[in-house]
């Protein structure tokens, strides 16, 4: 049997059928890797659509699809991919609150995958699932696909060999740029990348909001060039005019959520109970610091006090971003802006309390006058979790300040815990002209609209 399956050839027919259309110097390559794979594997060969996506994605080099194929052999053995179609059991908390799943078909055949990611509670699920959780539920959804694939392929006149994915961003804002979050969905989707080449086949992406260009730059260089140059992105509610999904998908599968006549079981997302959440379950992961008390500072605050963090800002067009939680009581948010380079004055030594008082009351100076108020104050509420981001236009100092007005029944200091990080221009700027150039039109991406926040609870 071995003997026969090295001198295999491809019939025409099969080819045709089952893999779509090959140059000869294709099905050549086809065969040189399969004879290899044999060799390795001991006759264990993957299927001739699975060699494909592999030869694709190394552009025919047999050598480094080997390479690539063989690591990913290995990585499956490692981790028993192949039962998880059989043994997987989806957690009650990804039943109640993952807004992702298989939506019928696009309009070349392809199995849709949909994906409500404005609605997705990333910390949420990392907390309750964790990250391992996180990627079993990734894998079982591409190990389906790959069955789907199959399906797809008998039940059509051609081959089928990839999926169709559809983000819908409604809802995206400075909650999903979680570090710790967004540092889990790039391994995610070093892994994804590494294992399943070559079967996204198309990307829908809709409701796109003003947030999405910093996400994409955090996630697109992560991201083969090939798989990124099948993304469209639409903004707004241009994605039902012409040019948008009726193109790509058929009028009658177009999701009730976005408009269309379908009813979709896809769920609808919404934050995860902290009820829900597993002590324990999101740690810290090869010596990278997920746990966000690594990166959160942790602040208490008596009646009247403030916390401030100075931001001097000398790179017009940067993103100021931040996200706290209050953990005991309410606490007022404001952000203000001065043309005058501020630093914090050093620790009381003595233990007095001018070191809570904000720095620009030491100052004795007058808002309108010295200061001004860029970000309105937002007062928030014992549990609540905030996000936000401000677009730096102009240089200056910036003052992110949290204060205490009250106290509660007990007379005991307000909590919070907070994260902030600044965003280059340089980066930004690049992410917006590289959506600019490809899209449909992101007409709410204007210069002018990016520079207010995108507060969010």
């Amino acid at each position: 049997m071995m003997k026969r399956d090295y001198k295999y050839t491809l019939d025409s027919e099969y080819i045709k059928r089952y893999l779509g259309e090959l140059t000869p110097m294709q099905e050549s390559r086809l065969l040189q890797l399969r004879k290899w794979i044999a060799d390795l594997q001991k006759g264990k060969v993957p299927s001739d659509t699975t060699l494909l996506r592999f030869l694709r994605a190394r552009d025919f080099n047999v050598e480094k699809a080997r390479e690539m194929l063989s690591q990913s052999l290995l990585w499956r053995k490692k981790h028993q991919v192949d039962k998880i179609l059989s043994e997987y059991e989806t957690p009650d908390v990804v039943k109640q609150y993952f807004p992702g799943g298989w939506h019928h078909h696009d309009k070349d055949g392809r199995p849709l995958y949909v994906l409500r990611l404005g609605q997705m509670d990333v910390k949420g699920l990392l907390k309750s699932i964790g990250e391992d959780g996180l990627l079993k539920l990734t894998l079982h959804v591409c190990e389906e696909g790959l069955k789907l694939l199959e399906e797809a392929t008998r039940a059509s006149e051609h081959a089928i060999q990839s999926w169709c994915l559809l983000v819908d961003l409604d809802g995206l804002n400075m909650r999903h740029l979680w570090r710790p979050g967004v540092r889990a969905l790039l391994r995610i989707i070093q892994i994804v990348e590494a294992n399943y080449p070559e079967t996204m086949g198309r990307v829908l992406i809709v409701r796109a909001p003003r947030v999405f260009p910093i996400l994409w730059t955090i996630v697109s260089t992560f991201i083969d060039d090939n798989t990124r140059s099948k993304f469209l992105f639409y903004g707004g509610k241009d994605y039902l005019q012409p040019g948008g999904l009726l193109d790509y998908i058929p009028k009658d599968l177009i999701p009730d959520f976005l408009g269309g006549p379908c009813k979709s079981f896809v769920h609808e997302g919404g934050l995860v109970p902290k009820s829900l959440y597993v002590s324990g379950t999101f740690t810290e992961r090869d010596g990278d610091p997920l746990s966000e008390d690594s990166i959160y500072r942790s602040v208490s605050l008596g009646k009247g006090q403030v916390h401030e963090v100075i931001v001097v800002n000398r790179d017009p067009q940067s993103v100021l971003t931040w996200d706290f939680d209050v953990l005991r009581h309410d606490i007022a948010f404001t952000v203000y802006r001065s043309e005058h380079e501020l630093r914090h004055a050093p620790a009381d030594a003595t233990g007095g309390s001018e070191e809570q008082k904000s720095v620009l009351e030491q100052k004795g100076w007058r808002e309108g006058e010295h200061f001004h108020r860029v970000e309105p104050t937002l007062v928030c509420h014992d549990g609540e979790s905030i996000q936000g981001s401000h677009v730096m236009v102009e240089c200056g100092s910036f003052v992110l300040q949290w204060r205490c007005e009250l106290l509660d029944s007990a007379h005991r200091a307000a909590q919070l815990m907070y994260f902030h990080e600044t965003l280059t221009s340089h980066h930004y700027k690049g992410s917006m002209s590289s959506l600019q150039s490809g899209t449909s039109g992101f007409s709410c991406l204007s210069g002018k609209s990016m520079a207010s926040s995108c507060p969010s609870r």
